[in-house]
């Protein structure tokens, strides 16, 4: 069976088997990472999931591919998973602009993608970023 599609039925996490499965999945995926299913992986992000320390996993799987891979895939699916994982879609955006070389990264690509497709989203990240980078404190999660 697709691990993505695991991933994705069991991401709620309702149940211990659930959990089991979600957990066991990210395991298997970590041993052969591919970044063609990076943005796949992020739209498993969800602010519904009953265990957020386990959602948190995979932040921090998403976070071991290469930045400007990771970055580009975050990017090309915020319009989708600000729609079911508004408050991941954040906590990934803070991550990436408490990053300094990240930050830059993301600044670069968010100016390409709204040059490309202008989304009201990526102007709001763009100047958010923006002014991070003019005065640079760390951002702080609530």
């Amino acid at each position: 069976m697709n691990l993505i599609k695991i991933l994705q039925e069991n991401r709620l996490m309702k149940t211990p088997q659930e959990i089991n499965l979600f957990e066991e999945t990210l395991e298997k995926m970590a041993k052969h990472t591919n970044d063609d299913n990076l943005k796949n992986l992020h739209l498993i992000l969800d602010d519904n999931c009953e265990h957020p320390e386990m959602m948190f996993s995979l932040v921090h799987f998403l976070e071991d591919f290469a930045p400007q891979k990771q970055i580009q895939a975050f990017i090309e699916v915020i319009p989708q998973l600000m729609i079911t994982a508004p408050e991941w879609t954040k906590t990934i955006h803070y991550r990436i602009i408490n990053d300094e070389s990240a930050c830059k990264l993301y600044q670069n690509s968010l100016e390409l993608a709204n040059q490309k497709t202008p989304h009201f989203l990526y102007q709001l990240l763009l100047e958010n970023v923006k002014n991070h980078l003019s005065s640079p404190s760390e951002v702080m999660l609530t």
